[in-house]
């Protein structure tokens, strides 16, 4: 596996984050669990369930000492979405990504949750406009029927 990796560019390779002062390439002769930053998911960017599963997993690439934590809590949350979703695109895509962790194929896992965010946003923007909608019906319709009839 060769990385490729633009100047001052981090890579997370088995716990360990490097960093190189100019471009260049690492080819990995073995096997090694490693983590490209533009991969890195910041803590507060965990707003819905499945950038949360990223998280989890990422961690459990990040730092192996925290791996099976990780994994637990990860797994975990994993079985609370696929009870609470019923897309079909993001059920098979978590089937995947549950294969994939456990092969311990984690950065695979990623890559296939990263593909399902736009997916989630879509549910979760038609969930909160149909909510809105309704809203503003509730509010909205008695209002204008208190003021016809004045």
């Amino acid at each position: 596996m060769r990385l490729h990796l633009k100047a001052g560019e981090k890579v997370f390779i088995n716990g360990a984050v490097l960093s190189f002062e100019q471009k260049t390439s690492v080819k990995l002769l073995n096997d090694a669990s490693f983590l490209l930053e533009a991969y890195v998911m910041q803590l507060e960017e965990t707003t819905t369930p499945l950038r949360q599963l990223y998280f989890f997993i990422q961690s459990a690439l990040i730092d192996p000492k925290t791996e099976l934590d990780s994994l637990q809590r990860a797994l975990l949350l994993l079985s609370s979405i696929r009870k609470a979703v019923e897309n079909e695109e993001i059920l098979a895509g978590l089937e995947v990504v549950e294969t994939k962790v456990n092969k311990r194929r984690y950065f695979d896992a990623l890559r296939t949750l990263k593909k399902l965010f736009a997916v989630e946003m879509a549910i979760w923007s038609d969930e909160q406009s149909k909510d809105e909608s309704e809203q503003s019906e509730s509010v909205v319709m008695p209002f204008a029927r208190a003021v016809g009839e004045n």
